[in-house]
């Protein structure tokens, strides 16, 4: 038995290793067609588009006969998952802060031309060969510290932790709101509404939160995308400044 005939058949798939060829007439599907068709399907529809069904029917096959290239529904999602991750870009960073910043809105740029891939389930650790170029992109731009590989893996689960629900949330709040209405017109509802119905006795520090400018701040015409950014620069720069008190701590 050799080395290849230890990995899982799903592991194989997943880093494309070919199996053994059949006598027969060469196959009319592969795992990269079915992948990227569930992938376009995910792009144009959400991942209410991407059932075994709707996909052999865009490619003009019964769903079943995908179980001959893809073990499980599941399966399917962990090959969309590292197919539509793409490679990452090359990190050119004076530091490892600054590295993991431009890690990070890499992948935020990433999720955001796909907010499906924010609600895919977590069936377990990066093992994709895309996923695993983008953890060895993280790693390297920590590798100039002294973090142990825990406090490493940490950080990186941190910080995709927090773009994944950054970007879910932008994407959940854009469907919630009124036709028209804009980010900044959101909160500023939000603060006005909530600062007449919060009792200052009941809850003193969120009172002052209502009555603070902060929801009033931005105008009416700042492009949603600017306050996205805004809020999610700041929220980076918490994750990154406990991150350096680790780096300052080994």
């Amino acid at each position: 038995m050799t080395s290849e005939d230890r990995v899982p058949a799903p592991l194989r798939r997943l880093w494309r290793i070919p199996e053994a060829s059949r006598l027969g007439r060469p196959a009319t599907l592969d795992v990269d067609l079915v992948v990227a068709t569930a992938v376009a399907a995910a792009d144009g529809e959400g991942l209410d588009g991407v059932t075994l069904p709707k996909i052999g029917k865009r490619l003009g096959v019964t769903g079943m006969s995908l179980y001959r290239h893809i073990g499980s529904k599941d399966e399917l999602l962990t090959l969309m998952a590292d197919h539509a991750l793409g490679a990452p870009p090359g990190l050119d960073a004076a530091d490892w802060r600054e590295g993991l910043r431009a890690w990070a809105r890499a992948l935020r740029a990433v999720f955001r031309r796909r907010p499906w891939m924010t609600h895919l389930p977590i069936s377990g650790p990066p093992s994709g060969p895309n996923q695993i170029a983008w953890m060895e992109a993280a790693l390297a731009a920590m590798a100039p510290t002294r973090l142990g590989w825990a406090h490493k893996l940490g950080a990186l689960s941190l910080i995709s932790g927090y773009v994944t629900q950054s970007v879910r949330q932008e994407d959940e709040l854009a469907r919630g709101r009124a036709d028209g209405q804009g980010q900044a017109d959101a909160e500023r509802d939000y603060g006005r509404a909530l600062m007449r119905l919060v009792d200052p006795a009941r809850f003193p520090e969120t009172a002052r939160l209502f009555s603070s400018p902060l929801f009033e701040a931005p105008p009416s015409d700042t492009p949603d995308s600017a306050i996205a950014d805004a809020d999610f620069s700041l929220g980076l720069d918490l994750v990154l400044d406990g991150i350096a008190c680790q780096v300052e701590r080994s």
